[in-house]
């Protein structure tokens, strides 16, 4: 590349870390947070808190990576149009592909660099991440949980143990289940234990109570019974694999025999259409931010400002993405609308570029403006010491 084209990648690639990082760790922080009970529930170490945390990170880049692109060519571009820089250039007859060329080789390498984490690191992360709770909660009741003190295993499961003893042996246990909002459950046992698949809790003498919301109760005594924490300990850290979890290879070629693919085939062909289409989000949203910042501009032309601009589109077309991914699941004709909007919005934004053509606001909607801020500007207070008439 040339000197110049070294010199606004380097910018537009400084303004895109520092719009990235922030936005990054603001999100990161608030999914880590929503999986703080890993360490407050099933008694694990902050090491482990901090790998979870880590094997989120991949799947958060890709959702932020275009947004950044965005604040980083729109800030840039509109520092540079201030500076007159651009305006320079446009003067001395340099073509705009000279500002096109070094944005569009960085918004191309970050997509690609979306489209590797996407397929390749964010589904091995997901896969981790999901062994690694399944595995913290495999064992909860008979290694973590302490003597004589009650003990969340999950929203609505409660557990009191009186003493354990070796061979995975527990005494007086104290069970209270209200996950099903149509009656509560509590369970008394002299003697239980954990089974070795570790999916069922097996209580001996004992009585479970049961009460409705209009308050009726009734009683069984019973001589052994059987608590499943199937749901629990998800099949002692056999971790079932979703759609989002899989590689690209298994999207494309499915084994029909997977559990999980026989259940919602819809989320299988979703997912590869989504994954498809959204690393190519980086380069569009840089030829959308091209269009709306890549020009000089005079400074008392009324218009929005380039970043917000680009933005709100960039949202818009974000959300149309997403919600047409969704309804792939229904209906399969959704697929074709998937790709319709992006290509689309590539198009147009291509065409204006290679036409030169600005975006403006409409003539009706500028002189409104101008008109609104004249308004402010002759109700504002004159400020003291100045004069409308001659100097003294």
């Amino acid at each position: 590349m040339k000197l110049f084209e070294t010199y606004i990648v380097r910018r537009v690639g400084m303004m895109f870390l520092v719009a990235l990082l922030p936005v990054l760790a603001i999100i990161w922080t608030t999914q880590v947070l929503q999986r703080i009970n890993l360490v407050t529930d099933s008694g694990q170490s902050m090491g482990s808190f901090a790998k979870l945390a880590t094997l989120i990170l991949p799947t958060i880049i890709p959702i932020v990576l275009p947004f950044a692109l965005v604040i980083g060519i729109t800030q840039t571009l509109t520092a540079m149009n201030s500076d007159s820089e651009l305006t320079v250039m446009e003067a001395a007859g340099a073509k705009r592909s000279i500002i096109i060329r070094p944005i569009m080789i960085l918004a191309i390498a970050i997509s690609v660099f979306s489209f590797f984490v996407d397929n390749v690191v964010e589904p091995r992360a997901r896969v981790a991440a999901r062994q690694m709770v399944a595995e913290a909660y495999a064992d909860l009741l008979s290694t973590v949980i302490e003597e004589k003190n009650f003990r969340r295993i999950e929203d609505g499961l409660y557990v009191q143990i009186s003493q354990r003893l070796s061979g995975r042996i527990l005494k007086g246990l104290f069970v209270v289940d209200s996950r099903d909002p149509a009656f509560d459950l509590i369970y008394y046992a002299k003697e239980g234990a954990v089974d070795p698949s570790g999916t069922s809790l097996l209580m001996k003498d004992g009585e479970v109570h049961r009460k409705t919301p209009d308050g009726s109760v009734s009683v069984i005594k019973f001589d052994s019974y059987s608590f499943d924490l199937s749901d629990m300990t998800q099949s002692r850290g056999q971790a079932n694999a979703r759609a989002s979890d899989r590689s690209l290879g298994f999207l494309f070629n499915p084994d029909t025999n997977d559990p999980d693919y026989k259940q919602r085939p819809g989320d299988y062909r979703a997912e590869l259409h989504r994954r498809l289409n959204d690393w190519a989000l980086p380069a569009i949203f840089a030829l959308i931010s091209l269009v709306i910042a890549g020009d000089a501009r005079s400074h008392r032309e009324a218009r929005l400002h380039p970043m917000v601009s680009a933005l709100t589109i960039s949202f818009a077309l974000r959300w149309a993405d997403f919600y047409a991914a969704n309804q792939i699941d229904n209906s399969t004709k959704f697929i074709g609308v998937l790709y319709a909007i992006n290509i689309i919005a590539a198009l147009i934004a291509i065409i204006l570029l290679l036409r030169n053509r600005k975006m403006t606001m409409p003539v009706s909607i500028r002189n409104r403006l101008s008109n609104w801020r004249q308004r402010v500007q002759d109700r504002m207070p004159t400020a003291p010491g100045s004069s409308n008439g001659g100097g003294a």
